[in-house]
């Protein structure tokens, strides 16, 4: 499975689209051009409806595709045209996130480690919490030493959903494969 994620602190001016993405965890506004997404954000009530005559492009409505996928236990990894924009640190530590398994979480602190750097332990909280794509870039999988759900700009409950979410598809097909 390709992956395609561009990493850059480099921000290029292009129209941006967006749409709106109704999830099991509320309203997503998903953002981005005619070739990637951008941003994904969280929404704690329903958007007034805008009038938008544009024609959504079609890397939005794959995305919309793939969250109804990944919501519904059928999609373990994304496989979608994307563009992180951030400092050359807060890159590394998203590239970091993509590496973390389907259904299993890290500590912060060995996020640190993994970047090579056990004292940037705050900073690399930091960074996670700017992810500005959660659930494709996997910030929810980062817990707290001792596996307390700790800094998720989502919301908390969210991070919870998310890791039981997939901590349940893991446990069916670890079932399965355990009847063969």
């Amino acid at each position: 499975m390709l992956n395609v994620i561009i990493f850059t602190n480099l921000i290029i001016m292009e129209e941006s689209f967006n749409s709106i993405y109704h999830s099991p965890l509320g309203p997503l506004v998903i953002e981005g051009t005619s070739s990637v997404i951008t941003t994904i954000t969280f929404l704690e009530e329903e958007p007034p409806k805008v009038e938008d005559n544009r024609k959504i492009p079609t890397v939005l409505d794959h995305c919309a595709f793939l969250l109804t996928e990944y919501f519904a236990g059928r999609l373990l990894a994304f496989d979608i045209a994307t563009q992180l924009n951030g400092t050359s640190f807060q890159l590394e530590i998203w590239k970091l996130l993509i590496d973390i398994p389907f259904g299993k979480t890290i500590s912060y602190l060995e996020l640190s480690k993994r970047y090579g750097d056990v004292n940037a332990i705050r900073a690399v909280g930091a960074a996670n919490g700017k992810n500005p794509l959660p659930i494709i870039v996997p910030c929810h999988r980062v817990i707290g030493s001792k596996g307390e759900l700790t800094g998720y700009s989502g919301k908390i409950w969210r991070k919870k959903w998310m890791l039981e979410h997939e901590n349940s598809i893991v446990s069916k097909q670890q079932s399965l494969f355990s009847l063969l």
